[in-house]
């Protein structure tokens, strides 16, 4: 089996949905706005979060290491006054209270939970309140500060609520203003997605993206975006159009002319006036020219669009197979080789019938073109057609290109455009049915054509 695929194996796609993809964004809520207010709520979380720790934190610094630093300076200072007045009283006040043990003082002068302590600083716990002791010797005797680290903390942390308070309620008002900013920002994008999820796909409203028609705050990137939405919309419409012209017009144009010639054609071979050489010519037109119905009827099939495609019937495939293999009599000319059918299975399909007859019929005139001995046998089984021939065969180099565009097989160059098995293929991934080649120089070539769909004869 011979032949080519312009364009390789490439499956033709319909338009895509787009109203679709972006109803599926919005129902699982991963639009601009409920994104950019999530952003916003998480980086609000993230300062408070921060705020509130960073109160904390100085609060555990103004306990820790603040009132330490307090406690060292204040005996500093309390020795320089004792050395000036020897009978200066101990400190004391509502948060720190001061106990001195002069040289020869018994431990009756300081409380009891005082007594035995280091020099240093001790955390203490007594009545269900905190005390921080600081314990220093000099030379007028032994000195012990306790300042209520509880009470200090509690108004470390009264005076640090109030800067809290304001700094959070300054970073939500600051967040909400800039949230309704963004808000303001996206709206035109959020009103082009909103248009363009209103499209019809087979016929899409986008005059409604024309310069004139656009809102009044649809500017910048927006703006670019629009314009080039409505070009992209406005060049495929044209496409569209010329498409359907195209169609239509070789449709017709062409499809006179070939019925034209093929009338004429069987009239001088029927004439009977003609010599062998002039009845040759005759058949070589006549078979041309349907080639050339064929080609056609397959191009204009795949340049339709898959709801505007042939209609499809129930049939069965194995009349489709028996009359292509009928048609394709006339190719084998004077050449020793036999054309078979093999009915092991009868099945149906639910599809154009006449996509079938232009893919089943380019496998048989192709295995035709490149046998020249033997039989070309087409054989149906239950959802699967197989089409051996007994030709020139294929390398296995050449069965990784047959699909490309205009590629023939090096040692069989024969007739025709290469590009019967491009038909193939596109209509094979068009329609779903697998094609499948296995080849062998100068032993031939199979070709099954799957159909997973497939239905018994009723």
């Amino acid at each position: 089996m011979h032949g080519a695929m312009p364009g390789g194996s490439r499956t033709r796609q319909t338009t895509p949905d787009i109203r679709g993809l972006i109803g599926m964004a919005h129902s699982r809520q991963t639009g601009l706005r409920a994104k950019i207010g999530l952003a916003f709520v998480l980086q609000a979380a993230a300062i408070s979060c921060g705020t509130v720790l960073g109160v904390y934190a100085a609060a555990a610094v103004l306990e820790d290491v603040l009132i330490r630093r307090a406690l060292r300076e204040e005996t500093a200072h309390f020795m320089q006054l004792l050395e000036r007045n020897p009978v200066h009283p101990t400190p004391d006040t509502h948060n720190m209270k001061g106990f001195l043990q002069r040289p020869g003082d018994t431990d009756e002068v300081i409380p009891l939970y005082l007594r035995g302590l280091d020099l240093g600083f001790h955390a203490l716990r007594q009545g269900g309140s905190r005390s921080l002791v600081y314990v220093s010797d000099s030379t007028p005797g032994r000195l012990f500060l306790v300042i209520d680290q509880a009470h200090i903390g509690r108004l470390a942390l009264l005076f640090g609520l109030v800067p809290l308070t304001l700094v959070l309620l300054f970073i939500y008002l600051a967040t909400w203003l800039t949230y309704r900013l963004s808000r303001r920002a996206i709206s035109p994008v959020i009103w082009l997605a909103n248009e363009v999820r209103g499209w019809d796909p087979k016929n899409p409203g986008f005059s409604a993206l024309a310069p004139g028609r656009l809102p009044a705050g649809i500017e910048g990137e927006t703006l670019l975006l629009s314009e080039a939405i409505y070009g992209y919309a406005k060049r495929i419409g044209e496409f569209i159009e010329r498409e359907r012209v195209f169609t239509r017009d070789v449709s017709h144009e062409l499809r006179t002319p070939l019925t034209v010639i093929k009338m004429a054609a069987e009239v001088l071979i029927g004439d009977g006036q003609l010599d062998d050489y002039g009845q040759r010519n005759a058949r070589r037109i006549l078979e041309s020219a349907r080639e050339m119905e064929s080609l056609i009827e397959a191009f204009l099939l795949m340049a339709r669009e898959a709801d505007n495609a042939l209609p499809a019937d129930e049939f069965a495939v194995n009349d489709v197979v028996r009359e292509e293999i009928e048609r394709a009599e006339s190719l084998v000319g004077n050449k020793p080789v036999k054309l078979e059918l093999v009915e092991r299975a009868q099945f149906c399909l639910h599809a154009p019938s006449k996509v079938v007859a232009v893919l089943i019929g380019n496998l048989i005139r192709n295995a035709v073109a490149y046998t020249d001995q033997g039989h070309v046998r087409a054989t149906v089984e239950h959802g699967v057609v197989s089409i051996e021939d007994t030709g020139v065969g294929m390398s296995a180099d050449d069965l990784k290109q047959i699909f490309q565009p205009f590629f023939r097989a090096q040692h069989g160059r024969r007739g025709g455009h290469g590009v019967g098995l491009t038909i193939v293929k596109r209509l094979s991934d068009r329609f779903g049915w697998p094609v499948e080649f296995t080849s062998e120089p100068g032993r031939g070539t199979t070709v099954r054509v799957r159909f997973p769909r497939c239905e018994g004869v009723r």
